[in-house]
């Protein structure tokens, strides 16, 4: 199964982004469009298939005819602090998006960039804590590690 994400016309610029930024991440191939497609002109790139963290994904140029929006989200777990601070600041280009761990891109597709204790800590038996930890979650744009351990921790 691939993953196949509508662009406008900067797919390309959008795979290259995303394989330059994550690890495990490549070109695998790209299409050229024919002469009748309605996204461009013959010659122009139709089809990027590309790999981010070992999966496959396509972009594709397909116009302005449909836009990214919250519905679909790519999620990221990150170890530490220091990765959601590296990933936040190289994905986030529209700061009233940005809620919870999620930020909208420049080519406006939605991330959330979680650290990994956060589905630990709200899974927690401690129900007050895990209750503790979403509120604290809920008041953040970018997650803060130590701020949702000092939650937990009440």
């Amino acid at each position: 199964m691939t993953t196949c994400l509508w662009f406008d016309r900067n797919g390309e610029d959008g795979a290259n982004f995303y394989v330059d930024l994550f690890p495990n991440s490549r070109i695998d191939r790209v299409t050229y469009g024919p002469c009748d497609w309605p996204a461009g002109s013959e010659g122009d790139v139709l089809i990027i298939d590309f790999t981010m963290f070992g999966r496959s994904f396509q972009a594709l140029n397909g116009g302005p005819f449909a836009q990214f929006n919250q519905a679909v989200s790519l999620s990221i777990s990150c170890e530490q602090q220091d990765e959601v601070d590296r990933y936040w600041t190289a994905l986030s280009a529209h700061p009233d998006a940005e809620q919870c761990g999620w930020v909208k891109d420049r080519f406006g597709l939605f991330w959330q960039i979680v650290p990994e204790i956060l589905p630990k800590l709200l899974a927690d038996s401690d129900r007050a804590k895990a209750k503790r930890v979403m509120q604290a979650m809920m008041e953040m744009k970018k997650l803060d590690v130590a701020a949702l351990e000092k939650a937990a921790a009440g």
